[in-house]
């Protein structure tokens, strides 16, 4: 799924009213208030968010990076966790006692990443500051003339949005954390093709393509042409700002080492990203070992998958085979994309077998923009938003056909789509009894460790028709772990990229392309990717922790309502949620 990532502050946004029913004591109303306040707090920090959820003033504005108004959110945070600290729990009713809890968490959390000023890299090898614009402009909808006002606004402030990053990558040059060549070298791409565009051919217009009714047909005309002037004699001498900087001034200063640990608290930082992003208390090393046994643990299965098939060669002629026969890749971006849609119809059919509550809104198979495809993942969930009219959207990377296997399909569509990232994120959108944090939080672990749990519901679903299909499931498993093996063989224990790649190339059928794409995301994006398998292995091991105590009386619809009707949460808060509803449910008989 798409992440944006500015500061760490601005993942703890907006936190609404208390629910329903809770106790009016002391406590009870020093937590609201506290909620209230770092709402306020919330809405300026992540204005892309407080957009979505329909505040007017938000949709004019970009996040604020400069460095004094981090440190003044940080000031504001650190105010509103000593509040938060003063409250006595014991006082609060067991649904304000969690959201104590998880609030509490969420503020230590920002407070402590804060520390690192990850503002200094503002960019990863296929996403940042620098193409969110383009990610808002193709998720913004003008229904009136407010919207196109507001859109207008958000033009006019982006050469400052720009130059507010430049300033904190020459922070980064002078404090010596930067990007590596390789990352660099893929964001050029993007930045000169920015550069380069036609102004009437920009992204940034195409929130003028579809005129409402309440505009008319020379307003809208207008409307687009403020817009056009906009781009041209703003917004594109900027973007040719920044390709001069990095050509200029950041390449020369690019990080020698692809290890994060090699630059300044680089050790420190890492260890913190681990936790952060498993929110486990899991080290680096750990974390490897883990990768290796679940390398294992998969290679066992892909062979016998193998076997199923029929073929007599060795592992490593198999993986040929995929590669290179042509019945198992589409010949058209067309073909491709149908096949991602009937994929996706086939896993909405079989949805309520599973789970008993399902999202209102919907979502569209779409392809990934062609200015960003190159050097973009092979598919993406882009958050939608039913309060501005915009269905969620499972892009598929058409570039590059020769690279994307039809076999590997199924896996990706229930990953981005559903039973994944469409259903999980939608519903959490619409839990409208809980405040918004727990609806909205970013939890990577639970978020991408639940999209890798629904490759594995695609098994009981029936989605995977042969071998090769549940190859490619194994395949999509085995990338999840040697995700482990990988981010943490390159920051923590210093490999080169090509020893990071042997675990891909060795193990999985993953593409060449997709393999290298992987590698300079893990490079740009420490940690990040160890939370998917570490999520997806709780997940499942909190199934298995119910089916044995509860045996018959086991619902998987009812399990999954719980996991997902909480909102994301941290592991150890959703395996105490989940232990809870096993002794309930058994009569207090647990595991």
């Amino acid at each position: 799924m798409i992440r944006i990532c500015f500061t760490a502050l601005a993942a703890f946004m907006l936190v609404p009213m208390l629910a329903i029913g809770q106790q009016d004591s002391s406590a009870e109303q020093a937590l609201a208030s506290v909620i209230a306040d770092q709402e306020r707090l919330g809405r300026e920090l992540d204005p892309i968010s407080a957009g979505q959820e329909g505040d007017r003033q938000a949709l004019r504005r970009w996040p604020d990076v400069r460095p004094a108004a981090v440190q003044a959110s940080l000031e504001r945070l650190t105010d509103l966790r000593e509040r938060l600290r003063r409250i006595d729990t014991r006082e609060l009713s067991p649904a304000s006692e969690l959201n104590h809890t998880l609030l509490g968490r969420l503020l230590d959390i920002a407070i402590e990443e804060a520390a690192f000023d990850l503002n200094r890299v503002p960019f990863q090898n296929d996403s940042g500051f620098h193409t969110l614009a383009d990610y808002v402009a193709r998720t913004t909808t003008i229904g009136s003339r407010e919207d196109a006002d507001a859109w207008l606004a958000r033009l006019e402030t982006l050469p400052e949005f720009y130059r507010n990053n430049i300033a904190n990558l020459r922070r980064g040059i002078r404090t010596k954390l930067t990007q590596p060549r390789i990352v660099i070298d893929r964001v050029l791409e993007v930045a000169r093709q920015h550069a380069a565009q036609d102004p009437e051919q920009s992204s940034l217009l195409l929130p003028f393509a579809n005129r409402p009714p309440s505009i008319s047909v020379q307003g809208s005309q207008a409307l687009r042409s403020r817009a056009l002037a906009i781009v041209a004699n703003r917004v594109a001498p900027v973007r040719r700002e920044f390709v001069e900087f990095l050509e200029q001034e950041y390449l020369p200063a690019a990080r020698k080492n692809l290890a994060i640990r090699s630059v300044p608290d680089g050790e420190a930082m890492y260890r913190f990203l681990v936790r952060f992003e498993t929110t486990t208390r899991l080290s680096p090393d750990e974390v490897h070992q883990l990768g290796l046994k679940e390398v294992a643990r998969i290679r066992a299965l892909m062979e016998q998958s193998i076997r199923t098939t029929g073929f007599q060669g060795s592992f490593d002629e198999f993986l040929a085979m995929l590669r290179t026969d042509k019945r198992f890749y589409a010949s058209t971006s067309e073909e491709l994309l149908k096949t991602a849609s009937e994929i996706a119809k086939r896993a909405d059919d079989r949805l309520p077998a599973l789970f008993g509550t399902l999202p209102r809104l919907t979502y569209g198979v779409r392809p990934v923009p062609p200015e960003i495809a190159e050097g973009y993942t092979t598919g993406r969930y882009w958050t939608g938003s039913m309060p501005l009219g915009q269905a969620g959207g499972y892009m598929v990377n058409t570039s590059r056909l020769d690279q994307r296997p039809l076999y590997e399909l199924p896996a990706l569509t229930l990953h981005e789509a559903v039973p994944g990232h469409h259903l999980q994120i939608a519903l959490s959108q619409e839990l409208t009894d809980l405040p918004y944090f727990r609806r909205n939080w970013s939890q990577t672990a639970f978020v991408e460790g639940w999209g890798l749990y629904a490759e594995f519901l695609g098994e009981e679903m029936g989605i995977y028709r042969d071998a090769y299909e549940r190859f490619g499931r194994y395949s999509y498993e085995m990338w999840r772990a040697c995700r482990l093996v990988a981010d943490t063989g390159i920051h923590w224990m210093g490999w080169d990229i090509e020893r990071a790649r042997r675990c891909f190339t060795e193990n999985s059928a993953l593409s060449a392309h997709n393999i290298q794409t992987e590698l300079e995301r893990y490079i740009s994006w420490p940690g990040q990717a160890l939370a998917y398998k570490v999520g997806e292995l709780k997940l499942r091991e909190l199934r298995e922790a119910a089916q044995g105590p509860l045996g018959e009386r086991f619902n998987v619809r009812e399990f999954h309502d719980l996991i997902l009707l909480g909102g994301p949460m941290p592991l150890d808060v959703l395996e105490e949620r989940v232990r809870e509803w096993i002794a309930e449910e058994g009569d207090g008989v647990t595991k």
